[in-house]
């Protein structure tokens, strides 16, 4: 066994996330899937980020929605996690650039993972009925509240990943929007959180 961000993970997971991090650097000069000087702190500034998600999900039986995959974080991560663990979980990752969706599949292939990218706006999906939702660098929370609305089921769990400005985003976003939050601080970012968001609802005019 092996730890990835303070999970005790196998070595079969440990190697997938390192071909990961191999694809990323392989495809990041073409299609900036992350900043360019963030391929040295990969593993703190994205791996480590993502894997903190899985610690919300239960321990299997879930439809899992990550929202703007972009580069996979944290969906992409969150997945090979899932099946570390023999989740039974269904990954889905909805992305509208062609490229990153291109990057996305191919990733998804070359690690063994089984999952559906969407390559399509994220308004434009037919609703995916989530149990989980996440959103990383994405759009402010009343936008994500939307996307969250569209695509998760009744009882619906979002974990959105924010930096020192949620609480500011939080107090902006009960302008339109009834819901619970708690907020998880990152141990891995300085600054940053998880943001769970439950039983989102739309403020009538």
């Amino acid at each position: 066994m092996t730890t990835v961000a303070g999970l005790n993970v196998s070595r079969e997971t440990s190697e997938r996330i390192d071909a990961l991090k191999r694809l990323v650097s392989k495809w990041n000069p073409h299609i900036n899937l992350i900043a360019r000087g963030d391929i040295p702190k990969i593993d703190d500034r994205h791996i480590a980020n993502s894997a903190e998600l899985a610690r919300f999900l239960p321990a299997s039986g879930c439809r899992y929605v990550d929202l703007g995959s972009g580069g996979g974080f944290p969906g992409l991560v969150v997945a090979i996690l899932r099946a570390d663990r023999n989740a039974m979980t269904d990954v889905h990752l909805i992305e509208s650039d062609a490229r990153k969706c291109a990057f996305l599949a191919t990733a998804a292939r070359e690690i063994g993972l089984k999952l559906t990218v969407h390559n399509a706006r994220i308004e434009d999906v037919p609703p995916l009925h989530a149990d989980f939702l996440s959103a990383r660098a994405l759009a402010p929370l009343s936008t994500l509240l939307s996307y969250a609305l569209r695509h998760g089921a009744a009882q619906a769990v979002s974990l959105f990943l924010k930096g020192r400005a949620v609480a500011e985003e939080v107090v902006q976003a009960r302008a339109d929007w009834s819901f619970n939050v708690e907020i998880f601080p990152l141990a891995a970012h300085l600054g940053g959180n998880v943001v769970r968001v439950t039983d989102v609802r739309r403020r009538c005019a």
